[in-house]
């Protein structure tokens, strides 16, 4: 049975058995909320500007998309407190167990905002169309979704992915790969749909029109590794977003890695003096800035695309 990527990588991470419905990510990969608590901290620390900007209002929402496991929305309760916050983690998974009662765990975003959403490592699990350009024009890429094999299906035709691709992903000569980011357009564009006033930031795998790759993105990830991404239920299927699409010109497109420096996680070791005069706080602060120089590394966690818009 041969079947578009998005259509096949729909099904595997979100059809009956699919890969998010019974795995939890934490368990597959690591990303910034499981690497460190600082990581929590530091989106706690941008809710409380959020927080300020908007006059403190009567209630201030912060939702996690793709909440996982529910640990960045625990920490950010946790970090900042408060009975006007509430917290909402989103997920179509089952609400794990061990969350405290004040985090909130729904399978679509409230209808209405006023706060802080953050989205890490979420629109890179929209399923996107892979196409590749012929001598007659862009195909789509069909797979088998028992194999993983591909063949080259039929002409791109949808007026909206083409005008997409001339737009945001042209490609430059037969064999050339895209991933048709609209759908991940259109999911962000859903959530700032739903925030009456406040920010929404999405981390991700990212790259921008100057830099795309020629072959895409497209891979599969299972106990840590990357894997060949076969969209039959066992793996992470995943594609790196053009979260300069999803932007359109507006907010502020940056890295981790300036978003964290901006929200005071500089990597800075302690004076070396520490260790004399406070030997265990000298351990700690080490460990501290071990944990921040991760987190910003920019050839790692720190090389994430980082986007914020405000309303």
């Amino acid at each position: 049975m041969w079947v578009s990527w998005r259509a096949a990588t729909h099904r595997a991470l979100y059809g009956d058995g699919g890969f998010y419905l019974k795995e939890r990510p934490s368990a597959h990969f690591r990303t910034s909320v499981h690497a460190s608590p600082l990581f929590a901290e530091a989106v706690a620390r941008l809710l409380a500007r959020v927080d300020a900007d908007l006059g403190h209002p009567e209630r201030l929402d912060f939702v996690d998309m793709g909440a996982g496991d529910g640990r960045l929305a625990a920490g950010v309760l946790a970090a900042f407190g408060g009975e006007r916050l509430r917290v909402v983690a989103v997920d179509l998974a089952p609400r794990p167990g061990g969350l405290p009662p004040g985090v909130e765990w729904a399978s679509e975003p409230p209808g209405e905002i006023t706060g802080l959403v953050v989205a890490n490592e979420w629109l890179d699990n929209v399923p996107v169309d892979v196409v590749e350009q012929t001598p007659d024009g862009p195909c789509l890429v069909e797979v088998d979704p028992e194999t993983g094999s591909e063949r080259l299906g039929p002409p791109l035709t949808d007026p909206a992915d083409l005008a997409w691709l001339a737009a945001w992903w042209p490609l430059p000569r037969v064999g050339s790969r895209a991933e048709i980011g609209r759908p991940r357009d259109e999911a962000w564009n859903s959530l700032l749909a739903r925030l009456s006033r406040g920010m929404c930031v999405a981390v991700d795998y990212s790259h921008v029109l100057a830099d795309r790759p020629d072959q895409g993105t497209l891979t599969g990830y299972r106990d840590g590794h990357a894997v060949p991404p076969v969209p039959d239920g066992t793996c992470d299927i995943t594609a790196h977003v053009a979260l300069d699409a999803c932007a359109r010109g507006e907010g502020l497109l940056t890295t981790q890695r300036e978003a964290l420096r901006a929200l005071g996680l500089t990597g800075a070791r302690p004076p070396l003096a520490l260790a004399s005069s406070d030997p265990r706080g000298y351990l700690r602060a080490l460990a501290r800035a071990s944990a921040e120089a991760e987190l910003i590394d920019p050839q790692g966690l720190g090389g994430f695309g980082w986007l914020e818009q405000v309303r």
